[in-house]
Protein backbone atom coordinates (compact mmCIF):
# COMPACT_ATOMS: atom_id res chain seq x y z
CA UNK A 1 0.00 0.00 0.00
CA UNK A 2 1.30 3.43 -0.98
CA UNK A 3 0.48 6.05 1.67
CA UNK A 4 1.04 9.80 1.60
CA UNK A 5 1.49 11.09 5.16
CA UNK A 6 0.16 14.57 5.87
CA UNK A 7 2.35 17.15 7.60
CA UNK A 8 0.20 17.22 10.74
CA UNK A 9 0.81 13.52 11.40
CA UNK A 10 4.58 13.95 11.07
CA UNK A 11 4.57 16.92 13.44
CA UNK A 12 2.41 14.97 15.91
CA UNK A 13 5.17 12.35 16.13
CA UNK A 14 8.12 14.74 16.10
CA UNK A 15 6.71 17.08 18.73
CA UNK A 16 4.88 14.42 20.80
CA UNK A 17 1.61 16.30 20.44
CA UNK A 18 -1.10 14.82 22.63
CA UNK A 19 -3.46 13.11 22.17
CA UNK A 20 -2.19 12.30 18.66
CA UNK A 21 1.37 11.21 19.47
CA UNK A 22 0.74 7.48 19.98
CA UNK A 23 -0.92 6.85 16.61
CA UNK A 24 1.63 9.01 14.78
CA UNK A 25 4.55 7.18 16.40
CA UNK A 26 2.96 3.79 15.61
CA UNK A 27 2.62 4.92 12.02
CA UNK A 28 6.34 5.78 11.91
CA UNK A 29 7.14 2.34 13.32
CA UNK A 30 4.95 0.67 10.70
CA UNK A 31 6.74 2.62 7.98
CA UNK A 32 10.12 1.59 9.41
CA UNK A 33 8.97 -2.05 9.40
CA UNK A 34 7.88 -1.70 5.76
CA UNK A 35 4.23 -2.46 6.47
CA UNK A 36 3.42 0.16 3.85
CA UNK A 37 5.29 2.38 1.40
CA UNK A 38 5.25 5.83 2.97
CA UNK A 39 5.62 9.14 1.17
CA UNK A 40 5.94 12.83 2.01
CA UNK A 41 5.59 15.66 -0.48
CA UNK A 42 8.48 18.01 -1.13
CA UNK A 43 6.20 20.87 -0.09
CA UNK A 44 5.46 19.10 3.19
CA UNK A 45 9.18 18.65 3.88
CA UNK A 46 9.70 22.41 3.65
CA UNK A 47 6.89 22.93 6.17
CA UNK A 48 8.31 20.24 8.48
CA UNK A 49 11.74 21.89 8.37
CA UNK A 50 10.21 25.27 9.24
CA UNK A 51 8.18 23.85 12.16
CA UNK A 52 11.06 21.79 13.58
CA UNK A 53 13.45 24.73 13.26
CA UNK A 54 11.00 26.92 15.20
CA UNK A 55 10.93 24.28 17.94
CA UNK A 56 14.66 23.45 18.03
CA UNK A 57 16.20 26.79 16.97
CA UNK A 58 18.89 24.67 15.32
CA UNK A 59 19.47 24.28 11.61
CA UNK A 60 21.67 21.20 12.13
CA UNK A 61 19.07 19.51 14.37
CA UNK A 62 16.28 20.28 11.90
CA UNK A 63 18.34 18.83 9.05
CA UNK A 64 19.14 15.73 11.15
CA UNK A 65 15.41 15.24 11.72
CA UNK A 66 14.72 15.53 7.98
CA UNK A 67 17.51 13.05 7.26
CA UNK A 68 15.83 10.57 9.61
CA UNK A 69 12.48 11.12 7.93
CA UNK A 70 14.06 10.45 4.53
CA UNK A 71 15.02 6.98 5.80
CA UNK A 72 11.38 6.23 6.61
CA UNK A 73 9.56 7.96 3.78
CA UNK A 74 10.12 8.49 0.08
CA UNK A 75 9.63 11.96 -1.38
CA UNK A 76 7.06 13.00 -3.95
CA UNK A 77 7.82 16.09 -5.97
CA UNK A 78 5.24 18.82 -5.97
CA UNK A 79 4.99 20.07 -9.52
CA UNK A 80 3.73 23.26 -11.05
CA UNK A 81 0.94 21.25 -12.63
CA UNK A 82 -0.11 19.98 -9.17
CA UNK A 83 -0.41 23.60 -8.04
CA UNK A 84 -2.35 24.63 -11.14
CA UNK A 85 -4.79 21.72 -10.79
CA UNK A 86 -5.23 22.53 -7.09
CA UNK A 87 -6.60 25.94 -8.08
CA UNK A 88 -9.72 24.31 -9.49
CA UNK A 89 -9.97 21.55 -6.89
CA UNK A 90 -13.19 21.24 -4.88
CA UNK A 91 -11.10 20.95 -1.68
CA UNK A 92 -11.51 24.07 0.48
CA UNK A 93 -7.86 24.15 1.62
CA UNK A 94 -5.35 24.95 -1.13
CA UNK A 95 -2.44 23.11 0.55
CA UNK A 96 -4.59 19.99 0.92
CA UNK A 97 -5.57 20.30 -2.73
CA UNK A 98 -1.88 20.40 -3.74
CA UNK A 99 -1.22 17.31 -1.64
CA UNK A 100 -4.15 15.51 -3.26
CA UNK A 101 -2.97 16.40 -6.75
CA UNK A 102 0.54 15.17 -5.92
CA UNK A 103 -0.94 11.94 -4.54
CA UNK A 104 -3.09 11.41 -7.63
CA UNK A 105 -0.16 11.89 -9.97
CA UNK A 106 1.99 9.45 -7.95
CA UNK A 107 -0.68 6.75 -7.76
CA UNK A 108 -0.92 6.85 -3.97
CA UNK A 109 -3.54 4.56 -2.42
CA UNK A 110 -4.48 6.89 0.43
CA UNK A 111 -3.58 10.02 2.34
CA UNK A 112 -3.27 9.64 6.10
CA UNK A 113 -4.23 12.76 8.03
CA UNK A 114 -6.02 13.97 11.14
CA UNK A 115 -7.69 16.59 8.99
CA UNK A 116 -10.18 14.32 7.25
CA UNK A 117 -12.88 17.03 7.18
CA UNK A 118 -10.96 19.20 4.71
CA UNK A 119 -10.36 16.19 2.45
CA UNK A 120 -14.03 15.18 2.16
CA UNK A 121 -14.06 15.94 -1.55
CA UNK A 122 -10.65 14.38 -2.24
CA UNK A 123 -10.40 12.06 -5.20
CA UNK A 124 -7.81 10.07 -3.23
CA UNK A 125 -9.08 7.99 -0.29
CA UNK A 126 -8.26 9.55 3.09
CA UNK A 127 -8.01 7.98 6.52
CA UNK A 128 -6.94 8.86 10.03
CA UNK A 129 -3.73 7.37 11.44
CA UNK A 130 -5.67 4.97 13.73
CA UNK A 131 -7.76 3.79 10.78
CA UNK A 132 -4.67 3.04 8.68
CA UNK A 133 -3.04 1.21 11.60
CA UNK A 134 -6.16 -0.94 11.96
CA UNK A 135 -6.14 -1.74 8.23
CA UNK A 136 -2.49 -2.76 8.49
CA UNK A 137 -3.26 -5.03 11.49
CA UNK A 138 -6.09 -6.79 9.64
CA UNK A 139 -4.04 -7.18 6.49
CA UNK A 140 -6.34 -4.87 4.54
CA UNK A 141 -3.51 -2.42 3.83
CA UNK A 142 -0.69 -4.85 3.12
CA UNK A 143 2.09 -3.76 0.78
Amino acid sequence: MRVLVDTCVVIDALQSREPFRKDAEELFLSAANKHFDGFLTAKSVADIYYLTHRATHSDSESRRILSSLFKLFELLDTTGLDCRKALTSPLPDFEDAIMTESALRAGVDCIVTRNERDYRQSSVPVCAPAELLEKLKTGEGAV
